[in-house]
């Protein structure tokens, strides 16, 4: 079964930095991203799940969620099979808890946050913006 584990969070000032990661393995298998688009969710108590970014299966496309455009980046290496999600310049209203996500789409270029079209999502790791 495939499965997805987040790391990287913490308690950071206003204006920091954290590196996201998420590794996606199977138990058994060779797992290559190429055939899985991978998404950032984050969800904060009383609040709906919120995509923030996504990169496609082929790693040629990526989305951002106005909220975080220019500050987040998320880039991948299918050799550690282990995708990123950089998030500079942090806002106290970026706290939350973030999660990656996937579905099967072999090889296709495009994106999306919708969370309801990704079908796994991993335990999450918890971000606090604060002074």
């Amino acid at each position: 079964q495939l499965q997805l584990v987040e790391s990287g969070g913490g308690l950071v000032q206003p204006g920091g930095s954290l590196r996201l990661s998420c590794v996606v393995s199977e138990r058994g298998f060779t797992v290559d991203l190429d055939y899985y688009r991978i998404g950032w969710f984050r969800l904060v108590p009383g609040k709906e799940r919120e995509g923030v970014s996504c990169i496609s299966a082929d790693g040629r496309s990526t989305n951002y969620a106005d909220s975080v455009k220019g500050r987040f980046a998320i880039s991948r290496d299918k050799d550690k099979n282990t995708v990123w999600l950089q998030m500079d310049n942090l806002k106290p209203e970026d706290t939350a808890v973030y999660s990656c996500a996937t579905d099967w789409r072999p090889y296709s270029n495009i994106c999306e946050m919708t969370k309801a079209t990704y079908n796994l999502f991993g335990q999450g790791t918890q971000v606090t913006v604060s002074s």
